[in-house]
């Protein structure tokens, strides 16, 4: 459907007409481009976002049935630094118009081979739970902190800049950033340099996974992300990550943002290889600009002729290396599970095996790792009074030909379920789950349109990083921009944040509009003010 914006009339003044406001088209409505939505409109464009679900949000968008409502994709909900100044760009509080809570403990992580983590921003109380592990290990976390605060601080400009070509990586920020970046060491061998006891590392280092990958095999640099879990908070909005999504939505409204939901873009319109436009079933839009933020290899290879690519054929984008993919389960369960925190995450007993499984083998684990949310327990209203509304994640192999899901989606169910126990839900009973929604890797790809259903889009290793990523003025064609994890920055919802900041200077640089509102630094946020959920 669209949504129409109502406008004011206004008399006329003269006898010339105004200029016409230039256009853009974004084809995506998930969070980079909605980001993007809100600082183009407020710079004055002529906006329009053609999303294909019947909502706002794409993987950040919700579920909602039988009065459960659950978070289709992110649930962490990190460092709102990004998205805060974001806010404050456009005159607005970020916190005031999405309300959420800091959490402490964070997270609680249980270890296959034994023991557990309840891992708190509280530093005197994360040490204490650290040596209950590990006593020598103890006493590197505030030295794993403060290094790794060094490292944000000294990597946060090249994560808020454009890599356009190869000469940008001779830009001051990135040559001082060498000497801590140790870019021959993993995330797990840069945790080695603190850490000695695995599962501390692994406490420390699963949040690769925030981008779909191994902490064997993800770049040392990610070790911010863990850092930023402790500096800046896990946070949730009330409503979950997809209220961030809809409120971004109606902030992007007020600037006269149309959105025309349930739309999709069947081809694009090209004057050459400059692209003019889109067409849907319901009509031709043409624009000045266009931003996409579908899927970016998807969107490729569905809407792009390929002889129109030059770095990014069909051929080029089948031999690039992708995330890992996730099977999840919502269940709206008839019952509360007090005792079981707000995020838990299981690791399995054999965890580098199950890495290689999703990594290199193709297959599914005997003791898969998973994540489950229960978010009721802070948020009464996503679920009916004496309700849970449960949300299960097992990280899987992206579509591969070893995996038939029509085959596996049952049975490996079970084996999820089976985990549950371990996660301190010992008297689950199927009995009194009142509603259950499945989503698998062929679901990512046929319904979601992810390509090969990698649910964290491209790899982010070294060679698909900066300006060997897809470029925010993409590089292939003229007049289209790129917003969402696909491009520079990466994956996780504060870098797609950064990346629609990136993406706006630029595309309104290239139309000569004012862009010194935008690149105005703004203060860190301080989470004084907010309250803390403990």
């Amino acid at each position: 459907m669209s949504i129409a914006i109502p406008t004011l009339s206004v008399p006329v003044r003269s006898a010339h007409r105004p200029p016409r406001r230039k256009s853009v088209l974004i084809i995506g409505g998930g969070p980079g481009g909605l980001a993007a939505a809100i600082l183009l409109g407020h710079a004055g464009l002529n906006v329009r976002v053609l999303e294909r679900l019947p909502r706002v949000g794409g993987r950040c968008s919700a579920i909602e049935s039988h009065g459960f409502r659950f978070d289709l994709g992110p649930t962490f909900f990190l460092y709102p630094r990004v998205l805060e100044r974001i806010y404050q760009s456009v005159g607005r509080d970020l916190h005031r118009e999405v309300p959420m809570v800091r959490l402490d403990p964070q997270y609680r992580v249980i270890f296959g081979q034994n023991g557990q983590l309840d891992c708190t921003p509280d530093l005197d109380r994360m040490t204490a739970e650290v040596a209950k592990l590990s006593p020598t290990d103890a006493q590197n976390v505030r030295r794993f902190i403060n290094e790794n605060r060094v490292k944000l601080e000294r990597f946060r400009p090249v994560l808020e800049n454009p890599f356009q070509s190869w000469r940008d990586l001779l830009s001051p920020e990135l040559l001082k950033c060498l000497p801590i970046l140790r870019p021959w060491l993993s995330v797990d061998g840069e945790l080695a340099r603190y850490f000695t006891d695995p599962r501390v590392r692994l406490a420390f280092t699963f949040q690769s996974k925030y981008l779909g990958m191994s902490p064997f095999n993800c770049p040392s640099l990610f070790s911010i992300l863990s850092y930023l879990e402790y500096d800046f908070g896990v946070w949730h909005p009330f409503g979950g990550c997809s209220a961030v999504s809809e409120g971004m939505a109606r902030l992007a409204e007020e600037f006269g943002v149309q959105f025309s939901l349930g739309e999709e873009v069947k081809r694009l319109l090209f004057d050459g290889k400059r692209v003019v436009g889109a067409v849907t079933e319901q009509g031709e839009y043409r624009a000045d600009a266009v931003v996409i933020n579908a899927d970016f290899a998807q969107a490729m290879t569905k809407l792009v002729p390929n002889h129109l690519r030059r770095r990014w054929t069909d051929e080029k984008l089948e031999k690039k290396k992708y995330s890992c993919s996730t099977y999840m389960l919502y269940i709206g369960y008839d019952g509360v599970l007090e005792n079981v925190p707000h995020h838990t995450i299981y690791t399995s007993n054999d965890y580098v095996g199950n890495l290689a499984d999703i990594e290199k083998n193709g297959r599914v684990s005997p003791d898969p790792s998973i994540y489950l949310c229960n978010p009721s327990v802070t948020d009464p209203s996503l679920a009916p009074p004496g309700c849970s509304a449960l949300y299960i994640l097992a990280p899987v192999p992206h579509q591969h030909p070893n995996l038939d899901w029509s085959r596996e989606a049952r049975p490996f169910r079970e084996r999820v379920l089976a985990q549950l126990p371990k996660l301190g839900i010992r008297d689950f009973d199927e009995r009194r789950i009142r509603f259950e929604k499945m989503v698998t890797p062929a679901d990512w790809s046929g319904s979601y349109e992810v390509f090969k259903g990698a649910t964290f889009n491209l790899a982010h290793n070294l060679r698909q990083m900066l300006h060997l990523r897809p470029r925010n003025r993409f590089e292939d064609l003229d007049g289209v921009y790129l917003v969402g994890g696909g491009t520079h920055p990466g994956s996780g919802l504060p870098v797609i944040y950064e990346s629609a900041r990136i993406t706006s200077r630029l595309l309104l640089g290239d139309l000569g509009v004012d862009t010194n509102w935008l690149s105005d630094a703004v203060g860190d946020f301080s989470p004084s003010s907010v309250a803390v959920q403990s």
